[in-house]
């Protein structure tokens, strides 16, 4: 499936992954999120990790709303489900995925930035969510990931009063973004960490993605019984017992102070 709004070019095993709808402030459209799911469930087995980017001053300014038709309720049901695919197979897919925000994350936005690992914002990011001032909900997975990362007063308060938060705030106080740069950096700055990330063993990226976030859900002994499972599963890979037997051989890098 080919989408003149989403452009994939891989460079160095890293994919980056760009919507191309700068005219439009990246809206996210049913076409652009059934591409968004195909780009992400066919990359090559080459990929080691991805970068998501949006073309022009904005990152995605959220839903396309010129596409909300009067929908039943069966079809909005089918219409969020199609969203929690294609993002899902963001945040459970094969590779990390960095984000490199600038400009408007917005609504559907930033649901879509919120499915990403980690997430680095120039100075010019903004961060809103205008579901509740346009009387709609998010469906696009926000109502779960979202409060993660900033908690459900938060959350409650951005819908409810259209509080937006700038880029200090954002990375700051809020904890949207891992990452703040500057102006016009979002995209190096990440390129940068997705070909860092694509050099871990894969079995570790696999853990980290899958295995960490249901642990951080689970009662406090099963979620050590989950640990010990993965990792006495890939201390066991071929590629670990490698990495370690270099540092212990003096080939590994040691940790430094940077």
């Amino acid at each position: 499936m080919t989408n003149p709004d989403l452009q994939i070019d891989i460079r160095d095993e890293v994919a980056i992954v760009r919507l191309t709808r700068g005219a439009k402030r990246n809206a996210l459209s049913d076409g652009l999120i059934l591409a968004l799911r195909n780009a992400f469930e066919t990359l090559p087995s080459s990929v080691r990790a991805a970068v998501l980017d949006g073309e022009g001053p904005h990152f995605c300014a959220g839903l396309d709303l010129s596409e909300l038709k009067e929908r039943d309720a069966g079809q909005g049901h089918a219409h969020s489900r199609l969203w929690h695919a294609a993002l899902d197979l963001i945040q459970h897919g094969p590779v990390p995925v960095i984000a490199a925000l600038h400009g408007a994350v917005v609504g559907g936005g930033l649901e879509l930035a919120s499915a990403c690992h980690i997430r680095v914002a120039d100075r010019s990011t903004f961060y809103a969510l205008p579901e509740g001032s346009r009387g709609i909900f998010v469906g696009g997975g926000g109502s779960v990931r979202i409060p993660k990362l900033i908690g459900v007063a938060r959350m409650t308060d951005m819908m409810m009063t259209g509080r937006v938060y700038n880029a200090e705030e954002g990375e700051r106080a809020a904890g949207f973004a891992q990452y703040l740069v500057d102006e016009g950096t979002a995209f190096d700055k990440a390129f940068e960490l997705a070909k860092r990330v694509a050099t871990n063993a894969p079995l570790t990226n696999y853990a980290l993605m899958h295995a960490l976030p249901r642990i951080a859900e689970q009662s406090a002994d099963h979620g050590f019984f989950t640990e010990a499972l993965i990792s006495g599963i890939v201390q066991a890979a071929p590629e670990a017992k490698a990495r370690v037997r270099d540092f212990l051989e003096g080939r590994g890098a040691k940790v430094s102070k940077s």
